[in-house]
């Protein structure tokens, strides 16, 4: 039976790393991590350096356009912390669009989104991005279907909340599961597109 042309792979992105493999600057990278990725790999659908969570990497240029770029939005789930308690009236805010900065000044109003109020995820490790627990703060589950640069983040400080840490936990049904921090699991090319629910364009 034929080898797939493909691999693919999910990581749990720690803070303070770049989606990247070569940088310029003195930053933490994907070649940082202890496990040895095939030529070509790339990742896809990048995280900020101190956002953390679920990053796809592959060695399959195709992805990307598949993915983001297809005429069917995919959903992606992240777990936000934000200073102070959110109010209902935020969360409504939120979930019917909030007007942000976007690149060269223009406001954009985000799409309809899921907004809700979890307790801390208790799966998560501690880490110093995250507000004390002694300080009023809240956990947000928020599932969106774009990605504009920094949005959760500007949607957030737009609401009048700080977002103190941002984890990626899903797209689609591909999960981070119990991925620790640094981790990768490799995943069968079929698996894969089944659960990002995106056909294979190999043809």
């Amino acid at each position: 039976m034929p080898q797939p042309s493909h691999r693919y792979f999910i990581i749990n992105k720690p803070p303070n790393m770049v989606s990247q493999f070569v940088s310029t600057d003195e930053v933490g990278l994907l070649g940082d991590l202890d496990f040895e990725f095939p030529e070509g790999t790339h990742a896809i659908g990048r995280l900020d350096s101190h956002s953390e969570g679920l990053l796809i990497l592959t060695t399959n240029k195709r992805v990307t356009n598949l993915l983001f770029m297809g005429e069917v939005p995919h959903k992606r789930t992240y777990w936000v912390n934000v200073g102070h308690l959110v109010s209902e009236q935020t969360l409504q805010l939120l979930r019917n669009g909030i007007g942000i900065r976007v690149k060269g000044g223009v406001e954009y109003i985000t799409n309809p989104c899921e907004v809700e109020i979890i307790p801390r995820p208790a799966i998560l490790t501690k880490h110093k991005n995250e507000t004390y627990e002694n300080i009023p703060n809240t956990w947000l589950e928020m599932t969106l279907t774009e990605g504009k640069f920094h949005q959760i983040r500007k949607m957030v400080r737009v609401a009048g909340h700080r977002c103190k840490r941002l984890v990626r936990v899903s797209i689609e049904e591909l999960e981070l599961g119990d991925l620790p921090p640094g981790g990768v699991r490799e995943i069968e090319e079929t698996e894969f597109f089944r659960l990002l629910k995106i056909k294979n364009g190999q043809s």
